[in-house]
C-alpha cells in the first residue's frame, strides 16, 4: 500500500515538474515575442526615419519626394492594426521610387548621399530579418501552445494568442544589388 502511495506521488512529482518545464518554456517564447517585437519594431521605425531624411535631403526629384514622404510618414503614424498595411507600402514606395540604379546613383552622387544611401540600404536589409526572427518566435510559440497539455492545464494564462507580422519587406533591387 505505501509503495503504491509512493509511486503515485512520484508520478504526480514528476508531471507537476514537466507542465512547470513546460509552462516555463512558453513564458520564454513569449518573451522571445516580445525582444523579437521590440526589434522589429526598431527596425521599422529606422527604416521610416531613414527615408523620411532622404525624401527632404532635396537629393531626390520632387515626385520620389513626395511618394517616399508620405509612405514613411503614413508607415511612423499607423495605428498597430494598420501597421501591416502601411509598412508594405512603404517597401512598395521604395521599390518604385529605387527600382532604377540610376536612382540611387543620383542620391550616392549627391553631398551626403553616399552615407545615405548607405543608411537606407542597412535598414532595408534589416528589416526582412527582423520580421523572420520575430515570425519564426511567433511560430514556435503557436506551436506549443497548439499541443492538448498546453490547452488542458492553460499553461499559457492569459497571455494573447501570438500574431505574425505579415508585410511585403521585398527590398528595392537598385538597394539590394551593391553591397553596403
Amino acid at each position: 500500500m505505501t509503495s503504491t502511495l509512493i509511486w503515485i506521488a512520484v508520478a504526480l512529482v514528476a508531471i507537476g515538474l514537466y507542465l512547470s518545464w513546460t509552462a516555463g518554456r512558453l513564458d520564454r517564447l513569449h518573451a522571445r515575442i516580445d525582444a523579437a517585437r521590440a526589434a522589429l519594431d526598431a527596425q521599422l521605425l529606422r527604416r521610416a526615419s531613414v527615408t523620411q531624411e532622404l525624401a527632404t535631403s532635396g537629393v531626390l526629384d520632387p515626385a520620389a519626394s513626395i511618394v517616399l514622404y508620405e509612405a514613411a510618414h503614413a508607415a511612423r503614424q499607423a495605428e498597430e492594426e494598420q501597421r501591416e498595411v502601411a509598412e508594405s507600402e512603404l517597401s512598395q514606395a521604395l521599390r518604385a521610387v529605387f527600382a532604377e540604379t540610376a536612382q540611387v546613383e543620383a542620391v550616392r552622387a549627391a553631398p551626403g548621399g553616399e552615407a545615405a544611401a548607405r543608411e537606407l540600404t542597412e535598414a532595408v536589409r534589416r528589416v526582412p530579418m527582423a520580421r523572420r526572427f520575430h515570425n519564426d518566435a511567433v511560430r514556435a510559440a503557436r506551436a506549443l501552445r497548439r499541443h492538448r497539455k498546453v490547452r488542458w492545464f492553460r499553461l499559457a494564462g492569459h497571455a494573447p494568442f501570438p500574431l505574425a507580422f505579415e508585410m511585403d519587406d521585398e527590398p528595392p533591387a537598385a538597394l539590394s544589388d551593391r553591397p553596403a
